[in-house]
Formats: C-alpha cells, structure tokens, sequence
C-alpha cells in the first residue's frame, strides 16, 4: 500500500523508486501484485507518464490517509524508543547509593523531567527477588549470576581505616599477615550472603584477607561509625571516609595497601530495556567513569 501510494503521488516508477530507496523492477512488481491481490487495475501504464484509473483514485484517497496515520505511529513508537518517561525503579546498597548516586539522580532528573525515580536502598535476602520489583539493580563486588544480564561500569578501590584510640590499645598492623590478631569489621550484603574479602595489594604483592570476628554487617554507613568508636579496623571507600580523616577520627591503616578494586554492576533481567533504564545506564556509566569510579 505504501509503495502504491508512493507511485500514485510521483506519477512515476522512476521518481517513486529514487523516493523509496528500492530498485525500480521490485516497485513495479510490488504494485503489479497489489493489483492482483485487489483484482482491479490501479494504474495505466504508458512508456511515458503513469495515471490512475478511477478504482485508482478511489484506493488512492483511502490509502492516503492511511499510510499517513501509519507514518505518524511509526514516529510515535521510535520516539517511545529513544525518549525515557515513566517510572524507573532502582535497587542499590544505600550507602552507595547515598555516596555514589544522589548527584547522578539529580542530574539524571533534570535532563529527562518526564522520568521519575522509585529508588529501593534495601538489597533483597533472595537475589531472585530483585527483578520483582526493579528495572535495574547496582551491584558491587562478585560477578552476578550468568542468569541476569550486567554491564560492569567500573571498579572502585579502598583502603583499610581505624579510629587512633584503636590503633594505640592494639598496636598498628605493618603487614596484612598482622590483620589476623585485629578485630576487622566484616560486610555481607545480606544475611545469607558470603563475606566479602578483602583483596589487597601492594607493589605486585596480592593478599585475599577474610575478616571478620565480632562486627558482621550489611551497611557501609555502619561500618564506617563503628570503625570511628573503636570497634576495629573496617575498609571503606576513601570518599566515603574524607570527613571522619579530616577530623582525625579515622586514620590510614596500611597506607601501602589498596583494597580493591571492587567491581560495580548495572544488573537487568533481559537485553531488551526501555529507553528509561537504557539511557539511565548509559548516563550512569558516563558520570561513573568520569567520576570517582575508575573504569578497567
């Protein structure tokens, strides 16, 4: 019908083909078909003009309209495609989240007003669950299940921190082989999750610390304010500690020692996204890599 049209308007194969992008012979064998299709001659062909017969001009003042109103649908779903509204429902760690993402939300809002946020700062007890009631979920640490679809944004390192009053009761550690005698403040980001280890490294020297004795906890927040009383020795994002080592609360353990890097995850349930979840990760690993986030 839209090939017809076409025709019908130029009056011409040649003009119609050059319009469409097709080769002449497909166009004219396409036409050629409606009109069997139809049982009725549409055009009167002549070695110099085409004109419509008067069944021609019947279908042709339909058909107009109705190409017409397929185009304009055609632009409505593109345009649905490329332009992000709606709700977007996110799941992250809240201290990530409160860190890490606070300013990218904002700005993410400002750019695309007609999106609005449902953000969830609780990780669910079943990984299975997240989907139920999130687009997309931000990760960090082990590579998620091969049964979800994540793109890695970046990696983020950190480094190992205690409150002085920590240090002075029970010594500095000078080797990670030391951090065995010390209280280390553990993270699991949910109750039946495994402990995440500590990966440390210094001048090619690679150590894989298990902490852990008497804190175990799934907030970054948490760890950072036990560390700060005294509880031990926690390791932390080094934004997430600026404030407390200002104030000379906290204090570099290990100085030669990077923990990390931690893997950071955008996890969907399938490839074909929304254009709000689409164009939110793209915007979220643009702002990560050129942030505070390294990217590999």
């Amino acid at each position: 019908m839209e090939l017809f049209v076409e025709v019908a308007k130029a009056k011409s194969f040649s003009r119609a083909a050059l319009a469409l992008g097709v080769p002449k012979s497909t166009l004219s064998r396409q036409v050629a078909e409606l009109e069997r299709s139809l049982g009725l001659r549409l055009l009167s062909r002549t070695t110099r003009k085409v004109e419509l017969t008067d069944a021609g001009e019947r279908y042709y003042a339909r058909c107009q309209h109705i190409v017409a109103e397929a185009q304009v649908a055609h632009e409505e779903i593109m345009d649905l495609a490329s332009t992000p509204f709606g709700p977007l429902r996110v799941n992250m760690p809240a201290d990530f989240g409160t860190d890490f993402l606070a300013e990218i939300f904002m700005e993410f809002s400002r750019r695309y007003p007609d999106v609005t946020f449902r953000l969830d700062l609780a990780a669910p007890e079943h990984a299975g669950q997240v989907f139920q009631t999130c687009d997309v979920a931000i990760e960090i640490g082990e590579q998620p299940a091969q049964t979800r679809i994540a793109r890695q944004l970046g990696t983020m390192s950190a480094h190992l921190y205690a409150a002085p009053r920590y240090l002075a009761e029970h010594g500095t550690p000078t080797h990670p082989a030391d951090l065995a005698r010390h209280e280390c403040i553990e993270f699991r980001a949910n109750q039946g999750s495994r402990v995440t280890r500590w990966p440390l490294h210094s001048a090619g020297e690679h150590i894989q610390f298990h902490p852990g004795k008497r804190f175990s906890l799934n907030s970054t927040g948490m760890i950072r304010r036990l560390a700060v009383l005294g509880a031990g020795i926690a390791i932390l994002a080094e934004d997430s500690a600026r404030a407390e080592l200002a104030a000379g609360t906290l204090q570099r353990v290990l100085p030669d020692w990077e923990a990390g890097p931690f893997p950071v995850y955008a996890v969907t349930e399938t490839r074909l996204l929304p254009a709000k979840t689409r164009i939110f990760v793209e915007f979220l690993a643009e702002r990560l890599r050129s942030g505070l986030i390294r990217v590999r």
